[in-house]
């Protein structure tokens, strides 16, 4: 019995004797299956082929990834607190020179993600440092691997302590998350935001889509409910789910002005 991991997305699936039939997150239109198929791994063959990368963002702030590229590529972000770590986002791998690179920091004392591409091996995550995986409510039918340690939450906002709160947004899954990070940026306050605010090549904006892959965009709508969700928060930096993927500065003007482009360029088509 294994748990099998999709190479196209890295959704870590419960386990079975046999790879499943299909990845239901990449049948989804938001994803796609992988041009040579269906294909999977483990997270044993993971370790055989990649190896973890720890680098410091800024004070306080972690990434953790993954070397060569894997699936959709993300990088995690650890966030630091005197009372407890919090991890933003996962990665496929976990292997006990991470844990034990991990746990030098401080650990980890909760888990909360964005949106289902990035579950992947949250369950391996949360039992190596006995922690809680918090999820929005709105998408519990993409939990590809249930475990006990997953607290869904529900309505708009969720204090998770620390400072940190949890803000749904919507768009490019329903139940959509972004992370406030008071103390980030010297104290002016970051947003984590996986690709909920996507951090563009021109680092001064941010866009917004259903499926980014297969460029479906999202109506005028929703793109003003992620602008609304998001404005009560002081920040002045974005954080995406890429290495480099970083609005540095004005980071609450460049929201509302690429809100306001997206706007227009939907509304003249």
């Amino acid at each position: 019995m294994s748990n099998y991991i999709c190479t196209t997305c890295g959704t870590q699936f419960a386990e079975t004797e046999q790879p499943p039939c299909e990845c239901k997150i990449c049948t989804d239109e938001r994803q796609y299956v992988g041009w040579d198929g269906q294909q999977w791994t483990t997270l044993d063959g993971l370790r055989q082929t990649h190896r973890s990368v720890v680098r410091l963002e800024e004070i306080g702030l972690y990434g953790i990834g993954m070397e060569p590229s894997f699936a959709i590529g993300q990088r995690a972000l650890l966030v630091t607190h005197p009372d407890g770590n919090v991890l933003w986002d996962c990665i496929p791998l976990i292997d006990d020179g991470l844990v034990e690179m991990v746990e030098g920091i401080g650990g980890i004392s909760a888990i909360a993600i964005s949106h289902p591409h990035y579950y992947t091996s949250m369950v391996e995550w949360s039992r190596a440092f006995d922690c809680p995986i918090y999820l929005h409510a709105a998408d519990r039918q993409w939990v590809m691997r249930s475990d006990p340690a997953i607290e869904f939450w529900e309505g708009e906002t969720k204090d998770i302590g620390h400072g940190l709160t949890l803000i749904r947004c919507g768009g490019h899954f329903e139940g959509g998350t972004v992370m406030h990070w008071p103390e980030g940026d010297r104290g002016k306050g970051a947003i984590l935001s996986g690709d909920i605010l996507q951090v563009v090549q021109d680092r001064r904006w941010v866009s917004f889509m259903y499926s980014y892959p297969n460029l479906i965009p999202l109506p005028v709508s929703t793109v003003r409910r992620i602008v609304g969700a998001v404005e009560p928060f002081e920040f002045d930096r974005i954080y995406g789910a890429w290495w480099g993927k970083v609005v540095g500065t004005d980071a609450k003007s460049a929201m509302k002005r690429s809100a306001d482009r997206y706007i227009r360029a939907i509304q003249e088509i």
